[in-house]
């Protein structure tokens, strides 16, 4: 009987040394740094999956520019070859990894577009138009989640360094996470072309 009281206080003890050295908030900002970026993954996912139509649509007008439509099936099969699951978010190489294959694809695409200039057919074809408009709301998508887990590592990664909860970081291995750097963010933040006002 006297054990179990033992027990039960030193466990209400360390529950609450736990609460206090911000156990509970590394949780808590942990889970949103997953969520945001699961988030960025869910748009860039979109953001492929539209590639397939597109450019069937842009073969159809312009068969012969086989090199940009290879390019683009091309970035786009690396960027979803890349399995993206919560260990990625610990793993500032895959990380790395993953973002550059984003960025190659987003180059592509902007190459795919501007194809489009020199084929008004292809400018005024229905599907094309469809197809871009929903690029160009995907792109704001991604902009926008990018954005909210940047700010969520930025507030989980602030919890990891200050002091008293690093010790809690250390002892629970609570890694500082990475996140866009700023040479990554300027290459993946260029959203494809999609203004058709006429530019040669």
């Amino acid at each position: 009987m006297r054990n179990n009281l033992v027990r039960w206080i030193a466990m209400g003890l360390l529950a609450v040394t736990l609460s206090g050295c911000g156990y509970n908030e590394f949780q808590s900002k942990d889970e949103a740094t997953k969520a945001a970026w699961g988030e960025v993954v869910n748009q860039y996912q979109r953001r492929a999956d539209l590639i397939p139509n597109l450019v069937n649509t842009v073969k159809g007008y312009a068969s012969h520019e086989r090199e940009t439509l290879e390019a683009v099936t091309a970035a786009r099969a690396r960027a979803t070859s890349i399995q993206v699951t919560p260990e990625v978010l610990n793993n500032p190489a895959a990380f790395q990894k993953f973002q550059q294959a984003q960025g190659e694809l987003s180059s592509a695409l902007s190459r795919l577009m501007a194809v489009s200039e020199r084929y008004p057919d292809l400018k005024a074809d229905t599907s094309f138009r469809d197809l871009q408009s929903q690029l160009e709301g995907t792109e704001n998508r991604i902009t926008v989640a990018r954005q909210r887990y940047i700010a969520s590592v930025q507030d989980y990664n602030v919890l990891a360094r200050r002091f008293p909860t690093n010790l809690t970081a250390m002892m629970f291995g609570y890694e500082v996470k990475p996140s866009f750097t700023v040479e990554n963010e300027k290459a993946i933040s260029t959203a494809p072309t999609v203004d058709f006002g006429g530019k040669k």
